[in-house]
């Protein structure tokens, strides 16, 4: 361990993946993954953790410090040493592992996918996204791009050649797709090419000098079509217009960098303002049928947030390395119980009793966070692979019932976490001599792409617990309650009940909103955010649940270690200190305070 260098609890990540979820035996179950077995996927952590400490992490306080910069062309380059270290991601298969092997891909799990995201992008959060990103628009591009060019153009995107971007946001329409003001027309001279115009911002990756060209997916509304999502198409906007036969780069497209963004955090993430036919015609290709854009952005959207939620599990991750290391190299005081003592030996402060508590809240939420989102990408592969029917479609409810709770808990809690660092780092924390502050401000965007955590919370409440007239959120709680009666034989009565207290606190405020929004919509949807928290936290809670009933049978097994015994003091600090909020924010949701509606405040003068 060290309070400086980049570190990874791979022991977490086996434990996990192997003992509790149970990846390689599940797996097994589905064609496509039939032929990788645990070594496969241990062998892949330890490469990939190699990897990202020993090229990503290095990289990642230059990046901070330089960021990128912008020519007079609309080309943007990164900080000294990024392209070097694509070009090793690039030969070492590490640009797009979860790609078919025909595509030139490991073609990995996805639950696989989020240990490299999450290791990846703790060890340099603005190199990783490049990479996330480009993989998720050349998945659209291999299933909806234009005939002749989606397998070819995929295949350059995921072998690292090539890059993607989605271009959504415009300065009017930031959350609020529909109001996108970007048009396409048919194109006079050229057949199914389109000429694009307008202006997209916030664009990550919008352009970099790792890749030779990049191909955006850019939402467009074209002639006669209606206001509102349902008027959106997408389309594939090269960098360069390329021959289609050959791929040959050729003259430069009108897409072009107008700026970059200065931002708070993810220096080195290229965030950019596109002019989109500002300088010169700006062609591109339908991906999909028109005015299908919106489902098909949504089709990947889902991925988009669990990533999103990964990114946030990364900065807890690391965060919680570097304080735990900090914690032994830093000698302030004497214990307490030689306070007063002026002879008494100065101590390293892991053992005074707070920095104690701000340690195991991070391990205690880091540790239940990744059993969480994890558990979310495994059931994603088996809602897309598995063979039985039935097993798919109940775990894709889940998946859709619990994206939104593993963006936002996940994000929002590994930036408290990040800033849980700082605070145990003290003064030295808030300098730059430490990475902690770093990962601060890079976390701080999380809760804010991808959907707004606020948006999240609407979704869930609005749309998730609604659908199949309420199916997923029974089906989420007459399983969870069987896992609580399983765990109480086992011997955890005590926890079970805890956990099955905050399940039906849980159900009761979903009642109680649902009665409510038959009366008025913004009074249900005030308490959006804090059902969604109340829901993450009991998810959280069945995991740390889960995995102690995991360890426990592994010390009778094998005997006690002080990782096993972690588990089971964990699952009792998330008993006391985490469970009680979940009951008290179901009384604050059904005491029905609406202050904050009143007229009479917020007023502009």
């Amino acid at each position: 361990m060290s309070s400086t260098a980049f570190t990874f609890d791979t022991e977490d990540v086996f434990f996990t993946y192997f003992d509790q979820l149970r990846i390689h035996e599940q797996l097994v179950e589905c064609e496509r993954y039939a032929d990788f077995d645990q070594d496969t996927y241990q062998t892949t952590v330890e490469e990939a953790y190699k990897f990202a400490r020993d090229v990503f992490a290095p990289l990642n306080a230059i990046g901070d410090q330089t960021g990128c910069t912008l020519d007079a062309e609309g080309n943007v380059t990164l900080p000294e040493g990024y392209k070097e270290a694509w070009d090793q991601m690039r030969e070492g298969g590490w640009t797009a592992p979860r790609a078919d092997p025909d595509y030139g891909g490991s073609g990995m799990p996805y639950v696989i996918g989020a240990f490299l995201s999450e290791v990846m992008s703790g060890a340099n959060m603005s190199l990783q996204m490049y990479v996330g990103l480009s993989s998720a628009a050349a998945r659209v591009i291999k299933n909806h791009g234009p005939e002749g060019l989606a397998r070819p153009v995929a295949e350059k995107i995921f072998a690292g050649e090539w890059g993607g971007t989605m271009c959504l946001t415009e300065a009017d329409a930031g959350s609020s797709v529909g109001d996108n003001r970007t048009k396409a027309v048919p194109s006079p001279d050229q057949s199914d090419v389109w000429l694009l115009e307008g202006e997209k911002i916030f664009i990550t990756g919008g352009d970099s000098n790792l890749v030779e060209n990049i191909c955006h997916l850019v939402l467009a509304r074209t002639p006669g079509s209606p206001e509102g999502t349902k008027g959106l198409s997408l389309f594939m906007v090269p960098k360069f217009w390329f021959d289609t036969e050959t791929l040959e780069l050729q003259d430069r497209n009108g897409a072009h960098v107008l700026k970059l963004e200065h931002k708070m955090g993810i220096k080195s993430s290229a965030t950019c303002v596109l002019g989109i036919g500002s300088r010169g015609p700006c062609r591109g290709w339908m991906v999909g049928k028109e005015r299908e854009g919106i489902r098909l952005m949504f089709d990947m959207m889902n991925e988009a947030r669990i990533g999103v939620g990964v990114q946030g599990l990364a900065a807890g991750s690391a965060a919680f390395q570097y304080a735990r290391a900090y914690v032994h190299e830093r000698v302030q005081g004497t214990s307490l119980k030689h306070l007063r003592d002026p002879n008494a030996k100065r101590v390293p402060i892991v053992n005074h009793p707070d920095v104690r508590r701000m340690l195991m809240n991070q391990k205690v939420l880091v540790e239940t966070m990744r059993s969480m989102a994890y558990r979310l990408a495994l059931s994603a592969d088996i809602a897309e692979s598995h063979p039985d029917e039935d097993r798919r479609a109940k775990l894709h409810r889940r998946v859709e019932l619990l994206v939104p709770v593993v963006k936002s808990m996940c994000t929002d809690l590994g930036f408290d976490i990040a800033v849980t660092a700082v605070q145990i780092f003290g003064g030295y924390g808030f300098t730059q001599e430490f990475p902690v502050e770093q990962l601060v401000r890079d976390a701080k965007i999380q809760s804010i792409y991808e959907g707004t955590n606020g948006i999240q919370a609407l979704d869930l409440l609005g749309r998730k617990m609604r659908m199949e007239g309420g199916r997923l959120f029974m089906e989420w709680m007459q399983d969870a309650k069987a896992e609580i009666e399983a765990a109480q034989v086992e011997g955890f009565d005590a926890q079970a009940t805890a956990l099955g207290k905050a399940i039906d606190a849980v159900a009761a405020a979903a009642m109680h909103i649902a009665g409510v929004g038959q009366q008025d919509i913004d009074e249900a949807m005030l308490q959006a955010v804090p059902f969604l928290q109340a829901l993450g936290y009991t998810v959280l809670g069945q995991e740390a649940l889960d995995q102690a009933r995991v360890a426990k049978r592994k010390i009778a097994a094998r005997g006690e270690t002080n990782f096993l015994k972690g588990k089971l003091l964990n699952l009792d600090y998330f008993t006391a200190t985490f469970l009680p909020q979940v009951t008290a924010t179901s009384k604050a949701i059904r005491n029905g305070d609406t202050s904050c509606l009143d007229p009479s405040l917020f007023t502009a003068n």
